[in-house]
């Protein structure tokens, strides 16, 4: 079964559109698609759990996804872990990623970074979560297709923009972290994911979330070149 959680209007809307299956209304926020590096195809939440994918002309098996209730209580903010602003630092060089809040080490992981395109670094925030969604991309050998992408926080800032769709996300379709492997996202294991996807803000609404003047997105800064 699939299900399709559409959501109209621009970044400060705050309703969304519910159907399952079939019944799914096509709503996207932008013309073009989404991410041109991972190439989301829209900004709708899509748990496909009948589906299956491919990586490097490989198929994959996705996760089921169950959504819990914690992913449909709307306007929860992120978990904390002390004091002082949340602030992610992403080092390409030595492919790790850490999470602070303040002076607080809150999380530390191994990441995948992009090897067939580039992490952009710099600044950033996250704009938007979803809990699951659909990316592909590629071209040839590195062609990708795959459902049920777990944990996806995007972000974008004034030079990289939100159409382009870099994103942290969750990752099943190999386990190779420590060195790059993504086209420009950064990838972490799916428990790690899960773990920076309930700390980080915006808050939640629903299944989609919107970063606002007065709840900003969690800063990532993300800086180094990664290993050939």
């Amino acid at each position: 079964m699939r299900f399709f959680f559409p959501f109209l209007g621009s970044i400060l809307a705050a309703g969304f559109l519910f159907a399952i299956g079939f019944r799914a209304i096509p709503v996207t926020m932008f013309a073009q698609c989404a991410n041109s590096i991972s190439c989301v195809k829209n900004l709708n939440v899509a748990v496909e759990n009948d589906a299956s994918g491919i990586f490097l002309g490989q198929r994959v098996v996705p996760p089921q996804i169950t959504l819990s209730e914690k992913d449909t209580t709307p306007n929860v903010l992120g978990d904390t872990a002390g004091t002082g602003e949340k602030h992610i630092y992403v080092d390409l060089s030595k492919q790790m990623l850490s999470a602070y809040q303040g002076d607080t080490l809150y999380f530390q992981t191994s990441i995948s970074s992009g090897k067939w395109n580039r992490t952009p670094t710099g600044d950033f925030r996250i704009w938007i979560k979803l809990r699951a969604t659909r990316m592909s991309g590629g071209s040839g050998d590195d062609y990708y297709n795959l459902p049920n992408v777990p944990y996806t926080m995007f972000f974008a800032n004034d030079t990289v923009p939100r159409s382009v769709g870099f994103s942290l996300h969750g990752t099943y379709w190999h386990n190779n972290f420590g060195h790059p492997m993504s086209h420009g996202c950064v990838n972490m294991r799916t428990i790690d994911a899960q773990k920076i996807y309930d700390w980080v803000d915006p808050p939640t609404t629903g299944y989609t979330t919107y970063a606002t003047g007065e709840t900003p997105g969690t800063l990532i800064t993300i800086f180094g070149e990664a290993p050939l």
